[in-house]
């Protein structure tokens, strides 16, 4: 009779029989007698190796001899029994004798039976067959147990799996409605339909205002639109529920919502609960999201959580989104009341110059005058002097004030051509000499032997030298040392400007090149200036795709200033145009001079009599229209801005005339800008000239255009 139960022993893997005996001659009788039972036999010849067999593997039963040379039988079971595998593993006793002490010492060790050496076949096979059969008793039981286990786990894992995607669904959905809108009214609204009728037959949402206390509630039922209420008006009970969890900062339940009839009212309460979870963005309470759903289903509830949490943020976006649109409003209108500010300062500034350009430029022509009239008395020429260089100072000053206007405005237009860095530095260095020699500057210009060309505006570049070396030269003491230096490196000039003079405070080198930034400056303001030269090297330099840079070791350890700019590797000899000159009858042209400052006209009008011309002065456009086919002037030096008829209009209508079709037209005003030139050019004139205008310049441009005039032309030359 079978001493297992009636079960499916094929798939049953064999067990293994480990045999423990010093003897091969026993070992192998051993062999002979169990390798029937289709087992795995172990075989091992001493204690030391039947330990080392216990901890790598597990055994049916173990024959274990008791008398061996190094660990005895006793000692070897206890060592065995010690090892968490093996603690319950059958262990049978072999031996020649055994006395009782012996025996009950084997049984103490957990032996399960004794056998007496020489051992009987059939006796030795059936008691190792029971212990074999029950291992794998074993065995399929633990099997099973395990099936059962892993069964029952895949089945909670499914149902899991089925709630976690219902709810991952559901929060999917959530987060495409909430992420619908940055509107916070249609984004509340939107959540509370997607909770009501379905997880929820009833859903409340509570947002704090902004001083953070619970204000207005949002209540969906069934489908019915969300309707609006007070937070006082909703139930006591159902505001102790959002009190709660606003309180725990946490989901809060309850297995029961009383309070459902007070919305609906043909909706009976029973097997309804209640949750409420707070709506928290990091540490801040945004409100409190509570809804009625069924007990029987709970994975709603979990979700409730996360879906509150989402909310939360959807609903802190539409709120940050309407500041933020509220902020771009508040800063959209305050630059454009910066660009208002800004264009009604770039047209004082034009005014400005205009205004002062017109009392400079009889000024300058009254010097002239005086030079030219006055006798020749040291003190005359002196004042002369010194009146000439106050009128150039002031002169300068308007101009880069008006070039810091156009270059904001991006009204600069650079002349690019291929200009050689000897001619630029050599203008420079003549325009900044007198106030370098005034202040006994000792200044050393070293630049590379080779020619050396850049692409770009020769006037621009000139005046990015003479404004570093006029700033060396008003920040060094008298008698200092200036460096004009030059070098090219990988087909980029290195241009400095070093001095010995007062150094950068390290505070301000950062700021050196910002508009107005200037240096300590004494009470006299000896220094001068507005501040606005450094500025526009660095805009003249970056308009030429350069950079600069300003360096110091501190106040006292003077400065150094770096240009930076892009080389031309091949350039063709730069030929200007010829010019074919043809004689005019007579030295003088007849010149009408159209000007509404009197002062201004009447200077530049003895100027050029002194230079042999006949003037004629006017005041006004209607004049000038007036006046011309009788004078018929070869020349006209118009003012743009004239009362009535501006000077363009003039213009226009002095060309339309035969007596002035041919006639040199020159814009001499105070309007300077780019723009004004090219309207300028548009309107008929021949010549731009700024104000205060050098009568030596409107000198040359009629000599010019006398030069140029083509041969047989009437130049009407004026009788002296």
């Amino acid at each position: 009779m079978p001493l297992t139960p009636a079960v499916d022993e094929r798939d049953d893997p064999p067990g293994s029989i480990l045999i423990v005996d010093d003897l091969p001659d026993k070992l192998l009788v051993l062999h002979t007698v169990l390798e029937d039972l289709g087992q795995h036999l172990v075989f091992a010849r001493s204690g030391s190796d039947a330990l080392r067999e216990v901890l790598q593997r597990e055994f049916a039963v173990i024959l274990l001899d008791v008398n061996m040379p190094d660990i005895d039988g006793l000692e070897t079971a206890r060592l065995i029994r010690s090892y968490k595998r093996s603690a319950h593993t059958p262990i049978i006793f072999i031996t020649a004798y055994a006395d009782e002490m012996q025996t009950a010492r084997g049984y103490s060790l957990g032996a399960v039976d004794y056998i007496l050496s020489p051992v009987v076949p059939e006796v030795l096979r059936s008691k190792v067959k029971v212990f074999v059969e029950l291992y794998a008793m074993q065995q399929r039981a633990r099997r099973q147990a395990e099936e059962r286990v892993a069964l029952a786990a895949a089945e909670a894992a499914r149902h899991a799996a089925e709630e976690q995607s219902r709810r991952l669904s559901f929060l999917a959905q959530a987060s495409r409605v909430l992420g619908g809108s940055l509107d916070a009214e249609v984004a509340a609204r939107e959540l509370l339909r997607l909770l009501v009728p379905e997880p929820a037959r009833l859903a409340l949402l509570v947002r704090t205002d902004d001083h953070g206390a619970l204000r207005h509630a949002l209540v969906q039922m069934d489908d019915a639109p969300a309707q609006e209420c007070d937070y006082e008006a909703v139930p006591a009970a159902a505001r102790a529920l959002v009190d709660r969890c606003m309180q725990a900062q946490g989901l809060v339940q309850a297995d029961e919502a009383p309070w459902l009839p007070h919305w609906l009212a043909d909706t009976p309460a029973a097997g309804l609960g209640a949750a409420a979870v707070p709506m928290m963005v990091g540490r801040e309470m945004r409100g409190a999201l509570l809804a009625v759903t069924s007990q029987a289903g709970r994975w709603h509830v979990t979700a409730l959580e996360e879906l509150a949490g989402r909310a939360a943020i959807a609903l802190e976006n539409a709120r940050l989104y309407r500041s933020l649109e509220n902020e771009i409003e508040e800063r959209r209108q305050a630059q454009a009341e910066l660009l208002e500010v800004n264009r009604r300062k770039d047209e004082f500034l034009a005014m400005l110059s205009h205004e002062l350009r017109n009392p400079l430029a009889p000024i300058r022509n009254a010097i002239e005058l005086v030079r030219r009239v006055a006798p020749p008395d040291p003190k005359i020429v002196w004042a002369g002097d010194v009146m000439d260089r106050q009128v150039r100072h002031l002169t300068r000053l308007v101009e880069e004030l008006l070039d810091v206007a156009r270059i904001n405005q991006g009204k600069i237009a650079l002349h690019r051509e291929p200009t050689e860095l000897a001619a630029v530095v050599a203008h420079a260095v003549e325009t900044t000499r007198p106030l370098i020699e005034a202040r006994r500057h000792v200044l050393e210009v070293s630049l590379p032997p080779q020619p050396v060309w850049l692409q770009g505006d020769f006037a621009r570049l000139s005046q990015i030298v003479a404004n570093l070396l006029n700033n060396a030269a008003k920040y060094t003491e008298e008698g200092g040392s200036i460096e004009l230096r030059a070098a090219i490196d990988a087909g980029e000039l290195c241009l400095s400007v070093r001095d010995n003079g007062v150094g950068i405070d390290a505070r301000l080198l950062p700021r050196v090149f910002d508009l107005f930034e200037q240096g300590e400056q004494t009470l006299d303001r000896s220094q001068g200036g507005l501040g606005i030269g450094l500025t526009l090297v660095q805009r003249l330099v970056a308009l030429h795709q350069g950079r600069v840079e300003a360096h110091s070791a501190g106040l006292g350890a003077g400065s150094e200033f770096r240009v930076f700019l892009p080389c031309l590797s091949v350039v063709e000899a730069h030929r200007p145009p010829a010019l074919e000159v043809h004689g005019v009858q007579g030295d003088g042209v007849r010149v009408l001079i159209v000007d509404d400052n009197q002062d201004a006209a009447d200077s530049v009008a003895v100027v050029l009599s002194l230079d042999g011309h006949e003037v004629k002065t006017v005041t006004d456009g209607l004049q000038a229209l007036a006046c011309a086919p009788v004078y018929q002037p070869h020349v006209v030096l118009l003012d743009i801005g004239l009362p009535g008829l501006d000077g363009y209009e003039v213009a226009r209508r002095l060309r339309q005339m035969p007596s002035t079709r041919s006639a040199l037209l020159i814009a001499l005003t105070g309007y300077g800008q780019q723009e004004d030139r090219e309207m300028a050019l548009q309107s008929g004139f021949d010549r731009h000239l700024v104000k205060p205008a050098n009568p030596m310049d409107i000198g040359r441009e009629i000599m010019q255009w006398k030069r140029r005039a083509a041969p047989g032309a009437d130049t009407r030359a004026a009788s002296p």
